[in-house]
């Protein structure tokens, strides 16, 4: 005779089930997310006949596109890791107070002693420290990731002032200057760039190829049946929010050899920039969903449009307007996407 199902048993079978189901969603939308990269390739392609038409001869350079990859290389380090965040169901205000914190530890005259091994060291452990306060507070505090991160936003950025004091610290080591010489490219192409496409790839394989990757989609997805899974759902918050806090630490060292300067005023909007970038990229700001190639797509597109402007010499507030109206477009373009909706 078979016996009754446990609760126990009921619910591991229901978490299965929305599993399955999640699993299921995600293959009949995977060509949906293809149109839509390829709509940002269009948007992109469109934007570059803009600025090629407009202002042929500065916006076509090699050295303004060279300019435009290395400036969407420092916020797109963030974005991936925002991505992930996001894609669990979470986000982080802090990222830009974090990379302002990262680039001024790592800038100070006692970090710079201990030359080029000693400002990376110091940005990414700041980094990471940083992070590792935001994923306790999240997943073991019980703490709402907005309230965290915003705490975390405005302690980073007092803590950056104190030590700067409001002024500017000059980078005097040269092998840190050095990557950001013309004659360190690589091909013509600027190493803040590749380690750029470094983080895109490992961060692409991490969401698409791993355990890790199919954990963050569970826990933004559903969590409670993410854990009825055997997924750690709290342990998996706080690796995620140390993954984004290493991605600061990182940009921030790409900041310091761009700038060769930390300040406390870096990385202001950092947040706003990477969390738009990976919406209109098509990750879902509700979680369960992300795309690394799409949040890469959003950081060049704005990227390039801010060039345009800038070379346009057109006022600051109507690109602002305009980046709100592709993020609403985009947000709007989500919900008719959305699993269930007319």
């Amino acid at each position: 005779m078979t016996q009754p199902a446990t609760a126990g048993q009921r619910e591991a079978a229901e978490a299965a089930a929305k599993s399955t189901g999640v699993q299921r969603s995600s293959r009949r939308l995977g060509l949906r997310w293809d149109v839509r990269s390829l709509s940002l390739l269009g948007v992109l392609a469109v934007l570059v006949a803009v600025g090629g038409i407009t202002a042929p001869d500065a916006f076509l350079a090699t050295s303004n596109l060279q300019l435009v990859l290395t400036q969407a290389s420092v916020i797109g380090v963030v974005t991936v890791g925002m991505t992930f965040v996001i894609t669990s169901g979470g986000i982080d205000l802090s990222v830009g107070a974090i990379v302002a914190l990262a680039s001024v530890w790592a800038t100070t005259v006692a970090t710079q002693e201990f030359g080029f091994t000693g400002v990376l060291f110091t940005a990414v452990v700041v980094g990471v420290g940083c992070g590792l306060v935001n994923g306790l507070l999240i997943a073991y505090g019980r703490m709402v990731p907005f309230i965290a991160t915003l705490a975390m936003l405005a302690s980073a950025r007092g803590l950056a002032l104190q030590i700067t004091d409001g002024s500017t610290q000059i980078v005097t080591v040269a092998s840190v200057l050095d990557l950001g010489a013309r004659d360190s490219y690589v091909l013509g192409v600027p190493p803040l760039v590749l380690i750029f496409a470094a983080v895109t790839v490992i961060g692409w394989l991490l969401l698409n190829r791993t355990t890790f990757g199919r954990r963050t989609v569970a826990v933004g997805g559903n969590a409670e049946a993410a854990r009825l899974a055997g997924i750690d759902v709290r342990r998996q918050r706080l690796y995620l929010y140390l993954l984004s806090g290493l991605c600061c630490g990182i940009a921030a060292f790409m900041l310091i050899v761009l700038a060769g300067s930390g300040q406390n005023t870096n990385g202001n909007l950092y947040e706003l920039d990477a969390i738009a970038a990976a919406i209109i990229g098509g990750t879902l700001l509700s979680g369960g969903r992300g795309t690394i190639l799409g949040s890469v797509l959003g950081v060049l597109v704005f990227t390039t449009i801010t060039n345009i402007f800038a070379l346009n010499n057109l006022e600051t507030a109507v690109q602002q307007i305009a980046k709100g109206a592709i993020i609403v477009a985009a947000v709007l373009v989500q919900r008719r996407s959305a699993p269930g909706d007319a």
